[in-house]
């Protein structure tokens, strides 16, 4: 593919894809490079390494996922929306491996809150939340107990990490009512 055209929006989706075929810490410059037919010094006019470049990805991937999310609960509220956040997110993570693993990384918080995905997703996730009448600081405490739930059950179930012989789908219902019975029940802070 010849250089003309080339943009950073180009670069990213397609170290997206690539994220998706070969893993996200196995995307690289020269790969990209490769993909593109051009020389890895031509990507830096567009990005400027491959930690900006991994940073573009997790937002680009952000706002795909929160926009599957919000199709999700539009409408729904309770368990109902719990329940469709949580399939929403666990199909996107099994979709798009290594877009959903560029979601997890560490990003500039001045990148973060100037991001339309990053504030669209706190203001669903805490929409969701807030049907279970939590308020700071419990809404934080909430969003990381339902964050840390669903991206380990996607990590252990990604890698095989279930071995009983209990279907994962039947599991995977009941986390879900747990969580909503927990959330229902949420021990308030002072």
């Amino acid at each position: 593919m010849a250089r003309a055209g080339l943009t950073a929006a180009r670069l990213v989706e397609a170290a997206a894809d690539l994220a998706d075929e070969v893993g996200f810490d196995n995307v690289t410059l020269s790969g990209l490079a490769r993909h593109f037919g051009v020389k890895d010094a031509s990507l830096y006019s567009h990005v400027r390494n491959l930690q900006d470049l991994r940073t573009r990805m997790a937002l680009l991937a952000g706002g795909e996922m929160i926009d599957l999310i919000a199709a999700a609960v539009a409408g729904r509220a309770g368990k109902d929306a719990l329940a469709a956040f949580a399939g929403a997110y666990r199909e996107y993570a099994h979709r798009h491996p290594g877009r959903y693993a560029a979601t997890q990384i560490r990003i500039d918080q001045s990148l973060v809150v100037d991001s339309p995905a990053f504030r669209r997703t706190a203001e669903i996730t805490y929409g969701v939340l807030r049907a279970y009448g939590l308020d700071e600081p419990d809404l934080t405490d909430a969003v990381r107990l339902l964050r840390s739930t669903f991206h380990g059950y996607c990590a252990l179930e990604a890698t095989g990490g279930f071995g009983a012989p209990r279907d994962v789908e039947t599991s995977w219902d009941r986390a879900i009512d747990a969580l909503h019975v927990l959330l229902e029940h949420w021990p308030r802070a002072n």
